[in-house]
């Protein structure tokens, strides 16, 4: 590990541990990032330097650490979006509305208004139009003939689909809506392209919910010009909130693609899949535990107040990250947390986050990534990878790790 700097320790109480550098690393595959895996080793709370922003902050990695930091008013997120906290983003704007930088009770006033296209029983309604969609896309893939690039042809475009109909953008819109979200989530243009994709989505979804005010339906843009005529949000704390909604397709195209590769390089996981199709999902709870969704951390927190955690003290205005990863690991929760085990029981992952920022669309993630491992492996039973695993291409320069391209054959 590079980068350490020893700082004097306060009058009193433990001596707080050296600051350490973590750079985003570009790994391949779904290795876990070696530079946590020292933070981990050092102790249960430890200090990083991101590569932007300034300063230092604080890292938890033990589970109930994690969960305490996640789930205590005593740690801000709307503090962050006033400071220029150490961080991985070279950009940040945090935008009025956005769900990420909202503290309660703001949260959940802002919440509210979208919470009921995220239920459980409006999952149930979409599921059937959710396997149409999929069906049409796999069904392309099996008249063409193989080898073909899964991420190109079913894990990108499904996901960006399905959160179109949930958000209600109109069909004639679909295609514009659908390349400015790919142009975001992107590796190629770069940062100018990227911005110019999401002031053409911010604009646009300015638009639209102007349009749907006080109209009928129960989609994301219905339920949030209704908010707004209703004067329960204002019009920009509606784009904010619909934004990263209508992005966030890229969870699962990502976190779709390593569960796959893991799938196809992991033959006893892969017959496990295939014998058991009934018993899927905790195979699938034990892969989201297991695969490293991100690259370092996301969104860090702000110490209202001092705070005692891990034997050392956090002292108000400090800013202190999590990691949901490192959580998912902690052997004292999962034994021998670095094995994958199908039948893991319990398996109280943190995947999805903790807390009042427990991920908005988690159902609708996790029908996606059901529907999705239970389609191609049911309609493609000889599906195989059409490369040596070493030579599948993984994102690099990003947030959000996965492979680029996952060609297959069968």
């Amino acid at each position: 590990m590079t980068g350490i700097t020893e700082e004097p320790g306060p009058v009193t109480g433990q001596e707080p541990p050296p600051v350490r550098d973590w750079p985003a690393l570009d790994l391949d595959g779904t290795d876990f990032d070696p530079v946590l895996a020292d933070l981990m080793r050092e102790g249960p709370l430890t200090r990083i330097r991101l590569p932007f922003g300034e300063g230092w902050a604080w890292l938890a990695t033990r589970y109930e650490d994690v969960r305490l930091v996640t789930n205590d008013p005593r740690f801000s997120r709307a503090e962050v979006a006033r400071g220029r906290v150490t961080r991985l983003a070279p950009n940040f704007a945090p935008r009025p509305g956005s769900l990420a930088w909202a503290d309660q009770p703001d949260h959940n006033r802002l919440r509210r208004p979208v919470a009921g296209a995220f239920t459980v029983a409006a999952m149930k309604r979409l599921r059937p139009r959710a396997q149409e969609i999929l069906d049409e896309l796999v069904d392309g893939v099996v008249r063409d003939g193989p080898p073909a690039d899964l991420v190109a042809r079913v894990l990108e475009p499904f996901p960006i689909t399905i959160v179109s109909e949930v958000m209600g953008v109109p069909p004639a819109d679909r295609e514009r809506v659908h390349a400015w979200t790919r142009q975001i989530i992107s590796t190629s243009g770069g940062d100018e392209a990227a911005e110019r994709a999401k002031q053409g989505l911010y604009g646009w979804i300015g638009e639209t919910v102007r349009g749907r005010a006080k109209g009928p339906g129960e989609d994301v843009y219905a339920l949030l010009g209704n908010a707004v005529a209703r004067g329960e949000i204002a019009p920009e704390e509606a784009v904010g909130l619909a934004g990263p909604l209508q992005i966030g397709g890229e969870a699962v195209t990502h976190h779709g693609g390593q569960m796959l590769f893991l799938l196809l390089t992991r033959p006893e996981l892969m017959d496990r899949m295939r014998a058991r199709p009934d018993a899927r999902g905790p195979v699938l709870d034990e892969l989201l535990r297991h695969i490293p969704h991100r690259s370092t951390v996301g969104l860090a927190r702000i110490a209202l107040e001092d705070v005692e955690l891990a034997g050392h003290q956090i002292r108000a205005g400090e800013p202190v990250y999590v990691s949901y990863l490192a959580a998912n690991r902690d052997p004292d929760v999962f034994p021998d947390p670095d094995g994958i085990h199908p039948d893991r029981d319990p398996n109280p992952h943190l995947a999805f986050g903790n807390g009042p920022h427990y991920c908005t669309g988690a159902v609708l993630a996790r029908l996606q990534t059901e529907l999705l491992i239970d389609t191609l492996l049911d309609r493609l039973p000889a599906l195989r990878l059409a490369v040596p695993a070493d030579q599948v291409r993984w994102r690099h320069k990003t947030m959000i790790r996965g492979p680029r391209t996952l060609p297959v054959t069968w």
